[in-house]
């Protein structure tokens, strides 16, 4: 593995499976990045339903992020696809982020593999639940450091005032991407993803996201979450073949709405 700052590196290796607490001495609960958040944060997602730790869920971000407020970052689970039942949804955190849940997605008909930016306010253990029809859970993550302060600084359009004069304006592409037998979907949207934690600018982020075909059917859900970066840049992969036209619906905290069309 080559270990330089600007290369994606791929999550914890060596992840042990586990379907019960680790031992009692241990305070990060058996979390093999050793994260002190993580008994907290299993409780409030898992509930305590079976979990482990697994290399099949793939977290791919760098190293040393360069810089907090757009930290790129790549879930991929397809190696769960035939797992208890297929794949429900997957969740995204970071441990130590003020606002810790970066965003849910619920891949429906698209494959669970989604490519997008964070902010991180410190350096920070980043995973990737991912839970199967069967109830299960099974993490994968990866630790990135940082000189922080992403999530307590505004965004370049909320400082230039800009943001207002392309809100929730889309852009959409689809790619060939034949080896795989997919299409790739490449999403922006404009939005200043405002974290509520700078002094005078209230939360205002995108809370929901779908795209739907012709007849009005889901092909993925997506809840992100104040984390994400501003104008979020979001790659999908959908299956071949499928239809030609999509529509991308959703709306923010503040009830604006997003609608657009997609077509391949």
């Amino acid at each position: 593995m080559v270990k330089r700052r600007n290369v994606l590196l791929t999550g914890v290796c060596g992840m042990v499976a586990s379907s019960a607490w680790a031992a009692t001495d241990d305070p990060t609960g058996g979390d093999p990045l050793g994260s002190m958040q993580w008994p907290d944060l299993r409780k409030k997602y898992t509930q305590g339903a079976p979990l482990r730790f697994t290399d099949e869920v793939l977290v791919r971000t760098p190293a040393f992020a360069d810089d907090a407020l757009n930290v790129p970052l790549q879930v991929d689970a397809r190696a769960l696809l035939q797992v208890g039942g297929g794949i429900a949804r997957l969740i995204v955190l970071a441990d130590r982020n003020p606002i810790r849940e970066v965003l849910s997605f619920e891949p429906l008909r698209a494959l669970p593999l989604l490519a997008f930016r964070i902010r991180l306010e410190q350096a920070s253990p980043i995973r990737c639940l991912v839970q199967t029809h069967d109830g299960h859970w099974h993490v994968g993550g990866a630790m990135t450091q940082a000189a922080g302060g992403g999530c307590t600084v505004p965004g370049v359009t909320r400082a230039d005032g800009s943001w207002s004069k392309t809100l929730n304006q889309v852009q959409a592409r689809f790619f060939s991407n034949p080896a795989e037998g997919t299409r790739r979907l490449r999403v922006q949207i404009m939005h200043p993803m405002d974290t509520g934690l700078v002094a005078g600018i209230p939360a205002l982020y995108i809370e929901s996201l779908e795209l739907q075909d012709g007849a009005g059917q889901a092909w993925w859900r997506l809840q992100p979450h104040e984390p994400l970066s501003e104008n979020p840049l979001i790659t999908f992969e959908i299956p071949m073949p499928g239809p030609r036209q999509f529509r991308l619906v959703g709306q923010d905290n503040n009830g604006n709405r997003i609608d657009a069309a997609v077509r391949v």
